[in-house]
C-alpha cells in the first residue's frame, strides 16, 4: 500500500527536525570552539587580542557558512588559518601546539567534515588538500619559531595529526553522506513500488467491478430492452398505448446501456482517456421531462432566458441534476406534482426542482448519495448547491451554476457517484 499523507507529512518533519538538530549542533560547537581560541591564541601565542576576536571568528565561523556557501567559507577559513599562525610570539609558540593550535585543528577537522557531507568528496578533498598544503607555510615563513632545539620535531608531529584526523573524518563524512543517499534512494523506490502496487490494486479493482456491471447490470438491461422492443410482436393484441410504452422501456433501456457502455470506458481505462460522462445537456431536459410524465408524473417544465452559450459541463450537471432530482421525488414522493425551473440569471445558469407534499408518507429509503452525488458535482464547477424542506411540506432542490465552468475535457467534472 501507498504512504498515508499523515506518514509522509511525519516523515518530512522527523527530516526537518533531525536537520535543524545538527545545526543546532553544529552552532554549539562552533561557539564554544571560538570561546576557547581566542583567549588560549591571546594568551599562549601572544597574538594581539583583536586579532584573536577577528581571525577566530573567520575560522570558527567558517563551517557554519559552508551549509550554504563552500567556496566562501573555504577562503575565509584559510585566510585566517594562513594568518594566525604568522601572528605568534616566537618564544610563546614553542610552548604550545604549532601552526596549528587544538581549538583551529578542531575547526579544520569540522570545515572538513561538512564541506564533505553537505557538497560532496570532491570538494571536500580540494578543502582538505589545501589546508594541509597551507599548513606548511607558516613553517617556511617563521624560521624564528623553528630555531629551538625540538621544535621542529614537535611542528611535523602537529602537522601529521591534523592532517591526518583531518583526512580520516573527511573519508567518514564521504562513506556516511553516500548512505544517506542509498537509503534515501532506496526509500523513494520503495514509495514509487507501493505506490504502483496500489494503483495495479485500483486498477484490477475497477476491472473487476467493470466486469460485475456488464456480466450482470448491462445483461438484464439488455433483456429489458429487447423484450420492451419485441413486446407488439410478441403481443399482438396490445393497444396503441401500450405499444408506444413499450417502445419508451425500449429507448430507456438503450439510452442505459449507452451510459452504461461509458461507464465501463472509464472503469477500464486507467489513464481516464475514456468519455467520462454523457453528452445530455439543457436542450435534452423537455425529452427527460416527457418520459417521466409518460410513467404518470405530473410535471411542470419551465426554461426562461438565453441558454445557448452554457459551457459543456455545466449543461450536464443541469441535466443530471434533473433527472436525480426527479427520480427522488417519485420515489420519495410518489404522486406529487413536480415543477421543474431553468432560467439564466446573469452568469449564472439555475435550476430548481419542487416538489408538492405527498399525500402517502414514503418510508426512507437508499444512503443519500443522490444529493451527494448533485452537491459534489456543482461545487466542482465552482457553483452552490442547496436541498431541502420547503414551505408547503414538499421538497426543493436549487442550484446554481457559472455559464463559463471548467471544461469536461478537464477531468473534473466527471459522473457524481
Amino acid at each position: 500500500m501507498a504512504r498515508s499523507p499523515g506518514t509522509q507529512r511525519t516523515r518530512r518533519t522527523a527530516r526537518a527536525s533531525g536537520r535543524s538538530a545538527a545545526v543546532a549542533a553544529l552552532g554549539a560547537a562552533v561557539i564554544t570552539l571560538y570561546a576557547v581560541l581566542v583567549p588560549i591564541q591571546a594568551t599562549l601565542y601572544g597574538t594581539s587580542l583583536p586579532l584573536s576576536f577577528l581571525l577566530a571568528a573567520a575560522l570558527c565561523g567558517a563551517p557554519l557558512l559552508a551549509l550554504t556557501h563552500p567556496r566562501w567559507a573555504v577562503v575565509l577559513f584559510y585566510t585566517a588559518a594562513f594568518s594566525l599562525p604568522l601572528l605568534v610570539t616566537a618564544g610563546l609558540a614553542t610552548e604550545a601546539p604549532w601552526p596549528w593550535s587544538v581549538p583551529a585543528l578542531l575547526a579544520f577537522v569540522l570545515l572538513v567534515g561538512v564541506v564533505t557531507f553537505l557538497h560532496g568528496a570532491r570538494l571536500g578533498a580540494f578543502a582538505l588538500v589545501i589546508g594541509s598544503g597551507l599548513s606548511l607555510t607558516a613553517p617556511l615563513l617563521r624560521g624564528d619559531v623553528l630555531s629551538g632545539g625540538d621544535v621542529a620535531a614537535n611542528v611535523t608531529a602537529n602537522l601529521i595529526v591534523t592532517t591526518s584526523v583531518a583526512a580520516a573524518v573527511s573519508v567518514i563524512a564521504a562513506l556516511a553522506a553516500g548512505r544517506m543517499r542509498v537509503s534515501a534512494e532506496l526509500t523513494r523506490e520503495r514509495e514509487h513500488s507501493a505506490l504502483e502496487e496500489s494503483r495495479r490494486g485500483l486498477v484490477e479493482e475497477r476491472t473487476r467491478i467493470a466486469r460485475e456491471l456488464h456480466d450482470v447490470i448491462a445483461h438484464s438491461m439488455s433483456v429489458i430492452q429487447v423484450q420492451a422492443s419485441t413486446a407488439r410482436y410478441r403481443l399482438p393484441g396490445i393497444d396503441a398505448e401500450a405499444a408506444a410504452e413499450f417502445d419508451s422501456i425500449a429507448a430507456t433501456a438503450r439510452t442505459s446501456l449507452t451510459e452504461m457502455r461509458r461507464m465501463l470506458g472509464v472503469l477500464r481505462t486507467e489513464d481516464r482517456a475514456a468519455e467520462l460522462a454523457p453528452l445530455q445537456g439543457v436542450d435534452d431536459v423537455p425529452a427527460l421531462v416527457d418520459t417521466f410524465r409518460r410513467a404518470g408524473v405530473t410535471v411542470g417544465l419551465e426554461i426562461t432566458g438565453s441558454l445557448e452559450d452554457p459551457s459543456s459541463a455545466a449543461q450536464i450537471a443541469v441535466f443530471r441534476i434533473v433527472q436525480e432530482a426527479l427520480s427522488n421525488a417519485i420515489r420519495h414522493a410518489a404522486g406529487a406534482a413536480v415543477t421543474v425551473r431553468i432560467q439564466r440569471d446573469g452568469d449564472m445558469l439555475v435550476v430548481r426542482v419542487r416538489n408538492a407534499s405527498a399525500s402517502t408518507p414514503q418510508a426512507a429509503s437508499g444512503g443519500g448519495y443522490g444529493l451527494r452525488g448533485m452537491r459534489e458535482r456543482v461545487e466542482i464547477l465552482g457553483g452552490t448547491f442547496a436541498a431541502g424542506p420547503a414551505a408547503d411540506g414538499g421538497w426543493e432542490v436549487a442550484a446554481a451554476l457559472p455559464l463559463r465552468s471548467i471544461d469536461m475535457s478537464d477531468g473534473v467534472a466527471e459522473e457524481a457517484p
